[in-house]
């Protein structure tokens, strides 16, 4: 599971979860992939049950990434997951499944839109 190896400060502030996302709100790495629709904490075991559920429907048939890490709030506008070399209904499938997993509502991205 994710977490950081060290942090300079045991105790954190819980920082603010208002506004949109700055950064991060656009594809980077794959050809589709799924946005925060709500703000939230997401722990590393959503995360991770979140990348099985791809994982495992995809079937070795393409590359995931995780672009999120579960030290920081989550924002609106904020891409969570990327997928490439898939076609759209499979990608829209495992990001479904994905996203039964997470606490927030997500929205499909495809990079032609």
């Amino acid at each position: 599971m994710l977490a950081p190896k060290r942090v300079k400060f045991r105790k954190q502030m819980k920082g603010r979860r208002r506004g949109k996302a700055q950064s991060g709100n656009t594809l980077n790495f794959g050809d589709f992939g799924v946005k925060a629709a709500d703000a939230a904490w997401i722990t590393s075991r959503q995360i991770e049950a979140a990348r099985i559920a791809m994982t495992r429907f995809i079937k070795r048939g393409g590359k995931i990434w995780i672009r999120i890490f579960p030290d920081k709030p989550i924002r609106p506008g904020r891409v969570l997951y990327e997928i490439e070399g898939v076609d759209e209904a499979t990608a829209r499938e495992a990001f479904r499944l994905a996203a039964h997993k997470l606490p927030i509502h997500t929205t499909f991205l495809s990079r032609e839109a």
